[in-house]
């Protein structure tokens, strides 16, 4: 599939906070990242896939199962992983490709550092290999997430970072990549 989308395939755009599974061939999963952290896990054998997009790494005032909980790491990675398994995948299955946690203000703590540390730590401590990372950085990206496949592209945003620094764009771990 070229960048074009084909006539078929659905779009759905994960935003911050929220998550989204299928095992739909035609449903593409999207966002867009800059601080923030999204997590695709895919099941190979059952052919079903998710992402989230969670904005902090961890949630100081203790918000538990509401809409805003879903905007930190450990409940969005929680929720996406028993949602996966409601439709069928096994956790033992389950691989993860992670992406986002770049340093968009350069005069502000780095919350994309600490949101990346979060999803690898977290993934390790599950026992969910991480196949596949594009971690920190100073730039936006785009990320398109083909859930029944597995298969993730990735495009970096224009520059937005706010101190006059040239871009960085992150390192790609694995080769599960498609960058474009």
């Amino acid at each position: 599939m070229g960048a074009q989308a084909d006539a078929g395939e659905r779009k759905h755009h994960v935003i911050q906070g929220d998550h989204a599974v299928s095992d739909d061939p035609n449903v593409l999963l999207t966002t867009v990242l800059g601080s923030c952290v999204a997590a695709c896990l895919h099941d190979p054998l059952r052919g079903i896939g998710g992402m989230n997009h969670f904005l902090l790494a961890d949630d100081a005032d203790g918000a538990r199962f509401t809409d805003e909980a879903m905007r930190y790491g450990a409940y969005a990675m929680e929720v996406l992983i028993n949602d996966l398994m409601k439709q069928g995948a096994r956790r033992e299955r389950l691989e993860a490709k992670v992406f986002g946690g770049a340093k968009m203000i350069e005069t502000l703590h780095d919350i994309g550092r600490s949101n990346a540390a979060f999803a690898r730590d977290f993934l390790r401590d599950e026992g969910i290999p991480t196949i596949a990372a594009s971690l920190g950085g100073r730039c936006a990206r785009r990320v398109e997430f083909w859930p029944a496949t597995g298969r993730v592209r990735q495009r970096e945003v224009e520059e937005v970072v706010k101190s006059g620094a040239p871009r960085k764009p992150a390192p790609i771990i694995g080769n599960d990549v498609e960058l474009f």
